[in-house]
């Protein structure tokens, strides 16, 4: 049984709960990371969430997104499940943290506290077939641009998330 960490705006724990019912309308606040990886040319690995997944299935996305387990701090949980999806390890750089809702259907939707996590990364990407679709690089101008004009075919955290990445790696 997977479980999330239910938060205050202030991202105070308030205990924990089984991972679908806080998903599920009305949904509850909890604790959430994206990662975001950059390889040797400044681009960034997305990836295309698989078609089974109970929201946004094939939708586009940052690299790795997820939650830490309870008592597991975001940091580790972050590099947990880049290594689980992924298959392999970088060291991670806190970015910033964000409140986000965002509906998926009747049903399900998003109401996350999402610290957003920075690596660079040149191996071999070796991708959970049960969580990954299919992944690739892309220019980060390219991207800004896909998305501008077919945001459709992005999660929500990560069109929210990115314009704050963008901007720190331009610094």
């Amino acid at each position: 049984m997977h479980e999330v960490i239910l938060v205050d705006s202030e991202d105070n724990e308030l205990g924990t709960a089984e991972k679908y019912p806080p998903h599920r309308h009305p949904m509850k606040l909890h604790r959430a990371f994206s990662v975001y990886v950059l390889n040797g040319q400044g681009q960034l690995l997305i990836h295309k969430r698989a078609g089974d997944k109970r929201t946004w299935p094939g939708f586009w996305t940052n690299t790795c997104c997820s939650h830490p387990r309870p008592n597991e701090p975001v940091e580790i949980g972050a590099a947990r499940r880049l290594r689980e999806e992924l298959g392999f390890e970088c060291d991670l750089e806190f970015l910033f943290k964000f409140e986000y809702q965002a509906k998926y259907n009747e049903e399900y939707g998003e109401y996350e506290l999402d610290h957003v996590f920075l690596g660079h990364f040149n191996g071999e990407v070796v991708p959970d077939p049960t969580e990954v679709e299919e992944f690739k690089f892309v220019d980060l101008g390219f991207l800004e641009k896909d998305m501008k004009e077919n945001p459709e075919k992005y999660t929500p955290w990560f069109k929210i998330s990115f314009p704050g990445v963008l901007e720190h790696i331009k610094k």
